[in-house]
């Protein structure tokens, strides 16, 4: 099927611009500025008038749940989320059952992916084996058949020599270390929200700032002894964002994300003891949260993620201290940070499409994130000046937790593409 889209605003070269295109029948765009053919020589001409075109966004930090936890999640339920997301690719975390630590237990969720994912989903290999923080490190050479990317999401790596170890045969592999920066030793037991005003207030253990950003500091400077490339999971500490910045002033292969959550809330949002406001690492303080804005702004932190982690409703809809870690945000991440942040002037569109998108499929040499002429892309459409209120029962994911819902946005995802397929379209 070949399908023109007319009198949109692409992104293109690093700009937006308004330009037609053409999807081909083999899924590759063709760019103009301007389209012209018969009915005839086209099966749809999609008016585009009013839209933004964007590169595919790339979600770094992602639990699809399966195989395991379906219960939770699907590959399919959540692939769809996120699509209805303009999300094209995501990675996914290996908080599994079977845990990917081996080829064989990776072959299963890989199967799963083949046969139900919506977009492209690249599988997330744990550091060690069981993704137990104090086990030693996985098949990391035979894994590397197979993988690139390996972290042990939800629990850090907790001796250093085990990590040090970890990252030189990632580095001699010429893989990813995702990093889940925590160390046990200063966390409390039953830790669930930051240690700051609501632990106080609610009568809740909290959790410290330094269980996040001394490991982050441990890792860097493992970083530089190995040179591994090593990216930060869910930064939420001004300690961290300083760390990851004196470690770019460096020159090492270092990089960093950012939730949605963490740069849009604080502690201070947190509004009832209630399960969809905990997640880990917590809401901390408004402190924390400005660190992170400065973060993107400056380019320390080059990519937002959700850490979409979704949850049965019997888990999250309690109180902090009975909840699971994680809420869900993947089916709004954009509209939310176009609302919160473009709209207030904290960072422009364009800032938002390399956070979201760009920067992610240069950092860890994938596809996508640039429109290339002539060439299948992946593409997220997006009406910016509607006015909806989140409502979190209607999401496709099975996970409906999150502190942003009832909240209003004001972008709309109508169509997603991914290879030059549409996977999700409405209202155009």
């Amino acid at each position: 099927m070949i399908r023109l889209f007319k009198d949109g605003k692409l992104f293109y070269k690093n700009r937006f611009q308004d330009l037609d295109f053409l999807i081909d029948d083999e899924g590759r765009i063709v760019i103009a500025d301007a389209i012209e053919l018969d009915d005839n020589d086209v099966d749809e001409v999609v008016d585009c008038r009013g839209i933004h075109i964007m590169p595919g966004f790339i979600d770094p930090h992602v639990h699809l749940r399966q195989p395991g936890f379906e219960y939770k999640e699907t590959i399919k339920t959540g692939t769809t989320a996120a699509a209805h997301g303009g999300v094209t690719t995501v990675f996914a975390m290996p908080n599994l059952n079977p845990v990917p630590d081996s080829l064989e237990n990776l072959a299963i969720q890989q199967d799963a992916i083949d046969k139900d994912a919506v977009v492209k989903v690249y599988p997330i290999c744990a550091i060690t084996k069981g993704q137990k923080s104090r086990s030693e490190v996985g098949d990391i050479d035979i894994l590397s058949q197979a993988c690139f990317l390996y972290s042990n999401d939800g629990v850090g790596v907790q001796d250093e020599d085990t990590m040090r170890q970890a990252m030189k045969l990632v580095k001699k592999n010429d893989g990813v270390i995702i990093a889940h920066c925590e160390d046990e030793d200063e966390l409390l037991p039953g830790g669930c929200v930051h240690m700051g005003k609501k632990d106080k207030e609610y009568g809740l253990v909290g959790i410290n700032s330094a269980s996040e950003y001394k490991q982050v500091q441990r890792d860097l400077k493992l970083v530089e002894e190995t040179g591994c490339q090593y990216h930060i999971c869910h930064m939420s500490t001004k300690e961290s964002v300083e760390a990851l910045r004196e470690a770019k002033k460096k020159g090492l292969p270092v990089s960093g994300e950012v939730t949605v959550h963490h740069l849009l809330l604080c502690e201070d949002d947190i509004t009832e003891n209630h399960g969809r406001f905990k997640m880990n690492p917590p809401l901390r303080s408004k402190e924390d949260q400005e660190a992170l804005i400065r973060g993107i702004q400056d380019g320390t932190i080059e990519m937002i993620a959700t850490d979409q982690a979704p949850h049965s409703e019997e888990e999250k809809n309690c109180t902090m201290d009975k909840a699971k870690m994680g809420i869900v945000s993947i089916e709004r991440s954009f509209a939310l940070v176009y609302t919160y942040l473009v709209r207030k002037g904290i960072i422009t569109l364009e800032q938002a499409v390399r956070l979201m998108s760009c920067n992610a499929a240069e950092i860890f040499r994938i596809p996508g994130g640039e429109i290339v002429n002539f060439e299948k892309c992946d593409l997220a459409f997006f009406h910016l000046n509607t006015n909806e209120k989140i409502n979190a029962s209607k999401f496709v994911s099975k996970g409906k937790s999150t502190p942003f819902d009832k909240m209003y946005v004001q972008a709309k995802c109508v169509m997603t593409i991914v290879d030059g397929k549409i996977v999700f379209r409405r209202d155009i």
